[in-house]
């Protein structure tokens, strides 16, 4: 069973925006990168913070993707899905980085090593097929590459071991 949260540290998040209007997204952020995504109870003590209801908060947290309510990977491996990539092969690509984690797109390693997400395009078209592995890009990719990318990333092993 997980440590309980300190909810303590929302009350400072809070203070600092107290009675500045329209500041629930920058909250949200605060609280995400303090606790490594938005627990309901976090969102409950924002919410009573400021007076508004859950649904709203949800409302905000479910539009846009930069808010995670589940815990995040330590490491988080972004695989393009652009044009470029895909006609590069980088179907094959996201389906090896799904074999190599043991994990879907969206979903995170049981270790909490490793998240996996697939973006719409990371701006690289020249290094098709690409992926990204934190801030790191890595290009002009094969499958048979992805294993010794992933590793230097690894606790112990890959993924779920």
């Amino acid at each position: 069973m997980p440590a309980p949260l300190d909810l303590s540290k929302i009350d400072s998040i809070l203070e600092k925006y107290h009675g500045q209007d329209g500041a629930l997204i920058a909250i949200l952020q605060e609280a995400q990168s303090l606790y490594g995504y938005l627990p309901e109870e976090v969102l409950a003590g924002i919410g009573r913070g400021l007076k508004i209801p859950m649904s709203r908060i949800y409302g905000v947290v479910t539009f846009y993707a930069q808010f995670y309510l589940t815990p995040r990977g330590q490491h988080t491996v972004r695989v393009c899905r652009g044009t470029a990539c895909h006609v590069r092969g980088g179907r094959s690509i996201l389906k090896t980085v799904k074999e190599n984690l043991g994990i879907e797109e969206e979903e995170t390693t049981k270790d909490l090593n490793f998240s996996l997400e697939t973006v719409a395009c990371l701006g690289t078209c020249f290094l098709a097929p690409v992926m990204m592995v934190d801030r790191n890009y890595y290009g002009k990719l094969i499958p048979q590459r992805i294993p010794n990318i992933l590793q230097p990333y690894a606790k112990k092993g890959m993924g779920n071991e």
